[in-house]
């Protein structure tokens, strides 16, 4: 090495080429001492900055890959989501599962562009926001972290996502890779799926996310088939970059993300936080010669080509300071996604309820007060305010009387009750219910093995506490009308009490600006227009075996609806549900084949009285004849805005490609021949939906 070329700086400008990003990385790594290559493959610091700030989980940006100070190579450093950037007073967006509620991928581009706008202005440039683990049961624990039970919705969602930070030249990372929906045992728990459920069910949104542009991996920590994920050459190589052609780089997921340095020879190209199993070890294997140089030659290649590519192309806003965090634009935006999001489970016609009959209201529950915007792992987001149920409601309702009350009173919430002319009831879980599940001896370095991270994990029930039933069945004796709210990642069961609610509006954990946007729900300035992303059960046991204490579980090819259509079980809410203050007709539907793709046109009328938005869902039945197939797919949605009497009419295009099946003995992809049935509607519920059939 002369030293000329041991001082020059290979740092990245704006407008550089692909050429000369390649050239530069050829050179630098041509000049870049193994161990220097090694350091970009892991994280560094982290360990320290984390005590340093008391254990406070973003409080810095992380770094995570990339970097040679010596050579003017600048690194990868992480923030976390997805309701918004884990650092700073940042935008507390609803959770995913609220915004999969959505069905709004306008919607969630937008957030993403907000996210990366703060997480920019926060010494950020990788995001892991775009968390898409399908939800297989609603005991998960991080269900709240993901969409939904529908792996095309899930991909449409986490596509708009990863689209939407990498506007602002944020490096989008969609995780975890793969089959992680167990909380409390994710670090060591065996998942056994067979490779046609795995093509069919589990890898489908992951891919049309990669094919959206997302520009890396985080891998999972559980195992595949008896190899973890992050060390899994057939997921990370095989499939991941041979297959599918992802040209992007794959990092760990943090602390036990990998468990050998033979994870680079499968795939890995970042170990996170720090160089635990690679760091010395990796260059110890490749100066043994267990691991080959190219391995890591190709990883700091891939690391590189990623970080140069984002850091070289122009910026949409002239700078990124600190003024656009948590800004009134993006807490606007924050108040519009809770309003898309709320889905409307029952109503008696109670909702709307009119502000000029409504003099003195009843809010009940210890939910209705405190700020619950969701769990308190990784996925934690501190906005600069919270406002609350109680808190909206209040500064809604200036001229009227709020009474209150809760579960641990009970004649007191009964008396609040009785003295409304209208009562609202918040129930649900909290980060004490469900969550991220950190053990204790996972420490990040923090002293007395103590992470500072709340531990939250898989539920153990369905139900509502026995206290807010109580809670509901002593306000529903007070006979004022009763709308129930409820708080939650995911699924709750209703069979106990939901005959007394007059109705039932299911917000999720909504953000900081939730407490308004529940009140423009209620009061109608808004209709409830989300759709459940999930299926909600009458029995608990319809849904498929979950055991959070599995350490090894099989994960088949059925779940939310598509096993209620096999078993012939009637969910009480199936996916897609959700009501509205107004009343949508459908009709006029036509198919025709396109060159590789199915069109479906619709009309859709609002024949209400008030301006609403609309989800239809496009629904596909293939035959089923060559093979096994769930009884209906969703292949299609979109979301409109109708007013009073307008008429929409809406073009949704299916390709053939997404209508293939996996044959696992020729292991590639078969259209099945015959007739498929395409239903449209406002739900997958059978009376909502009109059909027309095609013949491929």
């Amino acid at each position: 090495m002369t030293p000329d070329l041991q001082e020059k700086s290979f740092a990245p400008r704006k407008g550089m080429t692909d050429v000369e990003i390649a050239a530069t990385i050829t050179e630098i790594l041509a000049q870049a001492t193994l161990e220097e290559k090694v350091a970009m493959m892991s994280g560094h610091g982290v360990f320290r900055q984390f005590k340093e700030s008391g254990n406070r989980w973003g409080a810095h940006p992380y770094r995570a890959g990339g970097g040679c100070e010596r050579l003017g190579v600048p690194a990868l450093y992480f923030t976390d989501g997805p309701r918004g950037v884990a650092r700073g007073d940042s935008t507390c967006f609803p959770s995913l599962m609220a915004r999969g509620a959505s069905f709004d991928p306008d919607l969630e581009r937008r957030v993403g562009e907000a996210m990366a706008i703060e997480a920019r202005a926060q010494g950020c440039n990788l995001s892991g926001a775009v968390c898409v683990n399908l939800l297989r049961h609603p005991a998960w624990g991080r269900a709240q972290e993901t969409y939904g039970e529908d792996t095309f919705h899930v991909g449409v969602m986490g596509s708009a996502l990863a689209q939407g930070l990498q506007t602002h030249n944020v490096v989008a990372t969609v995780k975890h890779f793969a089959l992680n929906s167990i909380e409390n045992t994710r670090f060591k728990v065996n998942v056994l799926c067979d490779d046609r459920t795995m093509r069919e069910v589990y890898l489908p949104h992951f891919k049309a996310i990669l094919d959206a542009g997302c520009a890396s991996v985080m891998s999972a920590y559980n195992k595949w088939n008896g190899e973890y994920c992050g060390q899994n050459r057939t997921l990370l190589t095989d499939i991941l970059r041979n297959e599918w052609g992802f040209d992007g780089f794959v990092h760990s997921d943090w602390v036990r993300g990998v468990y050998h340095p033979y994870g680079a020879a499968a795939g890995l190209d970042v170990e996170n936080p720090e160089p635990i199993h690679f760091g010395s070890k990796l260059v110890e294997a490749v100066r043994s010669g267990a691991i080959e140089p190219e391995v890591v030659n190709r990883a700091c290649r891939r690391i590189l080509t990623t970080l140069y590519r984002f850091a070289a192309a122009e910026d949409p806003l002239p700078h990124y300071g600190a003024d656009l965090v948590a800004c009134p634009a993006h807490t606007s935006l924050a108040r519009e996604a809770a309003e898309k999001s709320a889905v409307l489970l029952e109503n008696d016609g109670v909702l709307p309820f009119k502000a000029a009959s409504v003099k003195t209201l009843a809010v009940l529950g210890r939910l209705a007060a405190i700020e619950n915007t969701g769990d308190h792992g990784s996925s934690r987001v501190r906005p600069p305010y919270v406002i609350t149920p109680l808190q909206g409601l209040t500064e809604y309702l200036r001229d009227a009387r709020i009474v209150t009350g809760d579960e641990s009173d009970l004649a007191g919430a009964q008396a609040a009750a009785a003295a409304g002319d209208a009562v609202v009831v918040i129930v649900g879980t909290t980060r004490r219910d469900e969550g991220e599940y950190i053990p204790a001896d996972v420490s990040l370095g923090a002293e007395e093995g103590g992470s500072g991270l709340a531990i939250g994990g898989d539920r153990d029930s369905l139900d509502l506490a026995p206290e807010q039933i109580a809670l509901i069945e002593t306000a529903a004796r007070s006979g004022k009308p009763m709308v129930v709210v409820i708080v939650s990642g995911s699924a709750i069961m209703t069979e106990v009490w939901r005959e007394q609610a007059n109705a039932i509006l299911q917000v999720f954990y909504n953000g900081m600006e939730g407490g308004a946007a529940l009140s423009r729900l209620l009061f109608g300035d808004v209709s409830p227009a989300g759709r459940l992303p999930f299926s909600v059960a009458r029995d608990a046991r319809d849904y498929p075996h979950f055991d959070r204490t599995a350490t090894e579980i099989t994960y088949g090819p059925y779940h939310g609806y598509t096993l209620f259509d096999r078993a012939g079980s009637v969910a009480r809410y199936p996916f897609g549900h959700g009501l509205s203050y107004a009343r949508f007709i459908y009709r006029a539907l036509k198919v025709r084949r396109t060159a590789g793709a199915i069109e479906a046109t619709v009309s859709i009328r609002n024949d209400g009285s008030i301006a609403a938005d609309e989800v239809a869902q496009l629904y596909v039945s293939p035959p089923g004849r060559s093979v096994e197939r769930p009884a209906r797919l969703l292949k299609g949605f979109q979301r409109l805005s109708l007013a009073p009497g307008e008429t929409k009419t809406i073009r949704l295009h299916v390709p053939l490609d997404g209508l293939r099946w996996w044959n696992p003995s020729s292991r590639s992809w078969a259209l099945e021949s015959g007739r498929y049935v395409i239903r449209i509607g406002g739900s997958s519920a059978p009376d909502a939906l009109i059909a027309a059939e095609i013949s491929l």
